[in-house]
């Protein structure tokens, strides 16, 4: 195979991405699967030269910034609220899927010593946040469902990850402690959200001195590595460390930096998170067709058997798990009940449903030592490899390619409460600015006419938010098509020199935000 600089790898890349993208909208297949499927693809041609993967590079690379990138968006108030039903699934789930697994790979497998079923299963239990959220959320789906799942994948890769780090011990040392895991569990999970709190407050302190819009983005970045790394060194939860710290940033970066900086930290980190997503998804794919390449028929054959079998039961536990920790704690408390009434059975199922496997558990399954303290091989570690790999493609698509379909034929109501509180913050917001003009008029140096023309646009905005008449549809494209014919002059004038460019991308960002505002940001 020629050799290619990096450049040019990376424009293929970028090439072959906003292809995938572009045929995902056409097609009613998620794009995550086809850029698996493209992977696959890419790995299976001759002479192609799929370099290894190291499991400390996947951890590093990807899970930190996807973490930080989702808890920093997770809604702090809606999280709290399902505590419960998140806890279950992200602790009790992985450890039930864990301990059926386990047994599962113990019955197939002739000999695999306990602690090997039971790493598996902790490689296995973890859903994937990347491939849950790249495939629901662009569907109408509730809030509930999609808060429930997010939170869920902010906590579960701890909880697998601590359990898989004590399989693997216990199976290259042969000592093992219920004991001193579960106490291990805790100070990880502590210690390691300190940590993350910690980097997240140094993060809006210097914010806060930076003052500048692209020091304040390059922060944001580096923080999700920094609270890794941190954690990483006194043996502690990263995972949970990044889930801290981006909730912390979540939850104070608004009054730490300007609006230039928030817009411009939002739109780096959209591209940052989607470039990673869709690199995941290729090397999953490319991983699979290099592993393909290494094994024997008779390997093959036995792992694609247990591969189904482990896939089906971790799939049927979830299905059991997921209504039992719905319907039992409002059945034995009237308290919870009264707080939390009984959903209905289709957003239940679709939590159920919504399992696929991904970067998580094919990085944990390469990070298998190959050697045991005696120097001995690992049993079965190719094996477990392929097991995983297997579950992963076989989630995606099963899962993956019928979540369409079942959240469409439910037909879930619209959810307009989110649309309602951001009317009302929108009028008090407005109330509050027209309070502060009245205040700030009195003073000396204040021109009475600029406070009028405030005054007057505040009303109008006001009133604008406040209707809720049978115009808000009509109004709503005249403002669109206002705002386009604005667009178009603008593009003109700078196409005959009238303008420069910068002077276009000023006003044409004014004109995009205000489009965002009446919810046409994706119109083209």
């Amino acid at each position: 195979m020629p050799h290619f600089p990096p450049i040019v790898f990376a424009i293929a890349f970028a090439a072959l991405i906003v292809a995938l993208t572009a045929l995902g909208r056409q097609l009613p297949i998620p794009t995550p699967i086809l850029q698996v499927a493209a992977g696959l693809a890419l790995g299976l041609i001759p002479g192609m030269q799929v370099p290894e993967l190291e499991p400390d590079v996947v951890f590093f690379v990807f899970l930190p910034p996807i973490l930080w990138a989702a808890a920093y968006f997770t809604s702090l108030r809606e999280f709290k609220a399902n505590l419960r039903p998140i806890g279950l699934l992200a602790v009790g789930l992985v450890l039930a899927t864990t301990a059926a697994v386990a047994v599962t790979a113990h019955a197939l497998l002739p000999g695999i010593p306990w602690a090997v079923a039971v790493a598996l299963g902790a490689i296995i239990s973890p859903p994937d946040a990347v491939a849950a959220t790249a495939i629901v959320s662009r569907l109408p789906v509730p809030r509930r469902v999609i808060v429930i799942l997010e939170g869920e994948s902010l906590v579960n890769d701890a909880s697998a990850l601590v359990l898989y780090r004590t399989a693997v011990a216990a199976a290259v040392t042969g000592v093992f402690s219920w004991g001193e895991s579960i106490v291990r569990f805790f100070i990880d999970a502590g210690v390691g959200a300190a940590i993350g709190l910690l980097v997240g407050w140094l993060i809006i302190r210097a914010a806060r001195l930076t003052k500048d819009p692209l020091a304040e983005t390059l922060l944001t970045l580096a923080g999700p590595y920094v609270a890794w790394l941190a954690a990483e060194t006194v043996h502690v939860s990263a995972v949970l460390a990044c889930v801290a710290g981006g909730l912390y940033l979540g939850q104070n970066l608004s009054t730490a930096v300007s609006p230039v900086s928030r817009v411009q930290t939002r739109a780096v980190w959209d591209l940052f998170i989607f470039l990673l997503n869709a690199l995941i998804f290729v090397v999953l794919g490319l991983e699979f067709g290099a592993l393909l390449g290494t094994v024997s028929p008779g390997t093959l054959g036995t792992a694609a058997r247990v591969s189904l079998v482990v896939c089906l039961v971790a799939i049927v536990v979830r299905l059991i798990w997921v209504p039992v920790a719905t319907y039992l704690p409002r059945a034995v408390s009237a308290e919870t009940r009264r707080r939390d009434p009984l959903p209905a059975w289709k957003p239940v199922f679709l939590v159920a449903w919504t399992s696929m496997r991904g970067i998580v558990s094919l990085a944990s399954a390469l990070a298998l030592p190959r050697l045991l303290a005696d120097g001995t091989p690992l049993p079965y570690r190719s094996e477990l490899l392929l097991v995983t790999m297997g579950v992963i493609l076989v989630t995606l698509l099963l899962q993956g390619l019928t979540l369409g379909p079942i959240i469409r034929s439910f037909k879930f109501i619209p959810d307009d409460r989110h649309h309602e509180e951001e009317r009302l913050a929108r009028r008090e917001a407005l109330r509050r600015g027209a309070e502060a003009l009245e205040d700030i008029s009195r003073e000396p140096w204040v021109d009475q006419r600029d406070v009028e023309w405030l005054r007057n646009e505040l009303r109008d905005r006001l009133r604008l938010h406040e209707h809720h008449g049978g115009g808000t549809k009509s109004r709503r494209k005249l403002r669109i098509a206002v705002m386009n014919a604005e667009r178009r002059m603008l593009i003109r004038l700078r196409n005959e020199g009238a303008i420069s460019d910068e002077v276009l991308r000023e006003l044409e960002q004014e004109l995009d935000l205000d489009a965002m505002r009446v919810g046409a940001g994706n119109a083209s």
